[in-house]
């Protein structure tokens, strides 16, 4: 029997190396019509890992899978609510502030890795899993001991590295990360190396701006370890 998942709360932190996309300054939310900085998703991310990888452990890091999207801004310090439901064979955990639903993430135990797709191939990306990629869920205030205790990257740092792909690659000017379908197929050691290999299989433009869906693998010291279709608003308009 899969053990169900329990609600969980914390404060959105806006860390300080997001400050490169202007929407995570208040300067630059503010020109976008927000109160003040949005926290990137990835730490918004990171905080919706914590209810499945609480329940299911080194099983969901290792072979489960999440389908996150973004529906509207959490904003800097501001205390978010995951509440969490069973739904139809999966589970939803879904980001809460003042009663509105920021962000919903369905999660389950065993994922499916989808052949990879055809499209615009980008340049493979090389990283190394320090402290910054493989704690990042950990600097943004999850604080689940699993990762100390079995000295194994937090899932957050998938996401991570997409975005770094999108940053570095496709995107021009201030960007919004907006859905990412997520399967791990492996478990990773920090200080290990990342191989990041990236396709881009959509493009189009909604009334927000120009969006890129990207399938991205990641494999590290040569064993994958996730795939990802990752979406994003790669240029606002407006």
């Amino acid at each position: 029997m899969v053990q169900p998942l329990l609600p969980w709360s914390a404060t959105a932190p806006n860390l300080p190396e997001h400050g490169d996309n202007p929407i995570h300054t208040d300067a630059g939310a503010r020109a976008a019509g927000y109160p003040r900085a949005v926290v990137a998703g990835t730490t918004v991310y990171a905080h919706m890992t914590h209810p499945p990888a609480a329940a299911w452990g080194l099983d969901w890091l290792g072979r489960g899978g999440a389908e996150v999207r973004f529906l509207d801004a959490v904003l800097a310090d501001d205390q978010v609510d995951y509440t969490v439901a069973a739904a139809d064979g999966a589970w939803v955990v879904e980001a809460r502030t003042g009663g509105a639903v920021r962000a919903s993430c369905r999660v389950w135990t065993e994922a499916t890795v989808a052949p990879p797709s055809s499209g615009e191939p980008l340049e493979p990306m090389t990283f190394t899993l320090d402290p910054p990629w493989a704690a990042y869920g950990i600097r943004a205030g999850d604080d689940l001991g699993l990762y100390h205790e079995h000295d194994v990257v937090h899932p957050a740092a998938w996401p991570s590295l997409a975005n770094r792909v999108m940053k570095t690659q496709l995107v021009r000017g201030p960007w919004i990360h907006t859905r990412s379908h997520i399967a791990h197929v492996g478990l990773a050691r920090p200080a290990s190396t990342a191989v990041v290999e990236s396709t881009v299989i959509d493009r189009y433009t909604t009334r927000m701006g120009r969006r890129a869906v990207v399938d991205v693998r990641i494999s590290v010291d040569g064993r994958p370890v996730c795939a990802l279709e990752h979406e994003a608003i790669v240029e606002l308009v407006g």
